[in-house]
């Protein structure tokens, strides 16, 4: 009989420059069984990720030599990486800008170990699912959505947009008009089953809008978010 092949060992390099979070956030990390490494300020942070290729990055906002926007745009023009971006501020601007770049959740300090291995198990399921979950490229009004390739077109313009951002707008423009709440959102894009994240919802939504026009994504008051007309549909290519 054949033995299983051992589990791959996720890679997880924490940028924070609080050497005492950093060292709680890594044991309770290789507690669940990660690879662990360290980088204390933004330069460092972004060696290190060219280095190791890591599997996820959890990324302090504020940090000496390169701040957490400057490494998060640094490390995702090179190979997307899932990012978790820290911050000890809690300005709905930072977090759009943080987000904007290629974060793809943030915590705001102070916050619970449990919170943060709950936030890093569900980004990396989300990584792993995306090659299954790619089906036929269609058209909502002037947007072309290629889930093969990632890529929205709005007309003849590439928009860019960060992984989370355009597994959020895939998921709502493939299924028009349907209205989601925000715990549906948690749960079907981003893989959350706690009710917690909400404002990650809004922030995202916020800088689809700023990307893709305020019409791309509307809110149904009272009730969350939807793509597209009441009466719209998607149309396949």
């Amino acid at each position: 009989m054949i033995a299983p092949a051992p589990a791959l060992t996720r890679t997880i390099l924490i940028v924070e420059d609080e050497v005492s979070i950093a060292q709680a956030v890594a044991t309770r990390l290789r507690s669940e069984g990660f690879a662990v490494e360290l980088a204390f300020d933004g330069p460092t942070g972004v060696a290190r990720t060219e280095a190791l290729r890591p599997d996820l990055v959890v990324l302090d906002l504020m940090l000496p030599g390169l701040d957490g926007l400057d490494v998060c745009r640094e490390i995702q023009r090179h190979r997307p990486v899932p990012v978790l971006m820290l911050t000890a501020r809690d300005s709905e601007t930072d977090l759009v800008v943080g987000l904007g770049v290629g974060a793809d959740d943030y915590l705001t300090k102070p916050f619970s170990s449990r919170e943060l291995v709950a936030r890093v198990h569900a980004l990396l399921r989300r990584v792993e699912r995306r090659p299954a979950n790619r089906s036929a490229a269609f058209r909502l009004g002037t947007f072309s959505v290629d889930p093969v390739s990632r890529r929205v077109r709005n007309g003849d313009e590439l928009i860019h947009l960060t992984p989370t951002e355009f597994d959020l707008f895939a998921y709502l423009a493939e299924r028009p008009a349907q209205v989601f709440t925000r715990e549906q959102l948690l749960v079907q894009v981003w893989g959350y089953h706690d009710g917690t994240g909400e404002r990650t919802v809004d922030s995202h939504v916020r800088a689809l809008r700023r990307k893709l026009g305020p019409d791309a994504v509307r809110t149904v008051h009272g009730v969350g978010y939807a793509a597209g007309e009441p009466e719209s549909g998607a149309e396949r290519e």
